[in-house]
């Protein structure tokens, strides 16, 4: 069991007056079955003319808000203190195999699996092509558990691809990142994702924080940690089983969860539109703390 401090903080400077701006915030923590948040508050240096605070489609917390006056800079931060423990062992080999899966879904028994059908279908982000289908249908030949299916397809993009920074953007679409083998955490998860369902298996999209640790002798810097992402497939009986293809690791302690949907669109932690601005910067610092 770990307990955390997670800061994350947004600016935004605008080299010209926002004169009108509308946001959506994915910061503030969720529950899970092995997640407790004690605590989950946003502050913005400015007073939102308009604020609400909701539950998105999905069970996410969210927070929208608005600014009828002209402003050249916006902070927002969010601050949580959660729980996370370590998740029971599930087996892969004790999973229901694919096939009985995907027989599940066609004549869904109950509510999770009636839940899990929505995500076998195409999302913006993930909208796929048939070479995917033949790279997923590698892990998953006749008979096997679908846990260890999706296992094997983590490890395989974890090895397949790069992690490289500077090829791709919150933008780019899956095929792409397929086609050039290289991206950050949000297209590896995409990847993972459109190989399951092109395999009409359920996958969705988690979004959260990582708790890194610097190397040894050298002082934690404030502000290095980044936000994280990972995808998360169904594998009855034992549920939604998240998994991490950047670190080629299941999920555990050291992952705390703040969304989920079907793509990164559906949880990015801010997004918006605003008037005016021009050219603008965005600064992002995000500290996952043991506490």
């Amino acid at each position: 069991m770990m307990d955390y401090l997670v800061t994350h903080r947004t600016t935004y400077r605008y080299v010209q007056d926002v004169s009108h701006s509308w946001h959506l915030a994915h910061l503030r923590l969720r529950d899970t079955a092995n997640q407790k948040v004690a605590s989950s508050e946003i502050a913005i240096s400015l007073e939102p003319d308009s604020i609400a605070s909701r539950t998105d489609y999905f069970g996410n917390p969210v927070e929208w808000f608005a600014f009828d006056r002209p402003h050249t800079l916006l902070e927002i931060l969010a601050e949580s203190r959660v729980t996370v423990e370590r998740p029971p062992e599930r087996p892969s080999r004790e999973s229901l195999t694919h096939e009985r899966v995907r027989a599940l879904l066609e004549n869904p028994p109950d509510a999770e699996a009636r839940d899990a059908v929505q995500y076998i279908f195409d999302s913006p982000m993930t909208a796929f092509k048939s070479d995917i289908a033949e790279y997923a249908g590698e892990s998953f030949p006749p008979g096997r558990p679908m846990l260890a299916g999706a296992e094997e397809l983590m490890n395989r993009i974890h090895c397949d691809f790069r992690y490289d920074t500077s090829v791709t953007d919150a933008t780019t679409p899956v095929d792409r990142v397929f086609e050039i083998r290289a991206g950050v955490c949000q297209d590896l998860a995409h990847v993972a994702i459109a190989a399951m369902r092109s395999l009409g298996l359920p996958a969705r999209y988690v979004s959260g924080y990582l708790l890194t640790r610097p190397p040894p002798g050298m002082p934690r810097l404030v502000g290095a940690d980044a936000s994280h992402a990972w995808f998360s497939v169904w594998a009855p009986p034992f549920g939604w089983v998240d998994l991490d293809p950047t670190n080629d690791v299941i999920v555990g302690e050291t992952h705390v969860t703040s969304s989920w949907g079907r793509d990164y669109g559906d949880v990015a932690p801010v997004a918006g539109i605003i008037l005016g601005g021009h050219d603008h910067m965005v600064d992002v610092g995000v500290d996952v703390i043991p506490a």
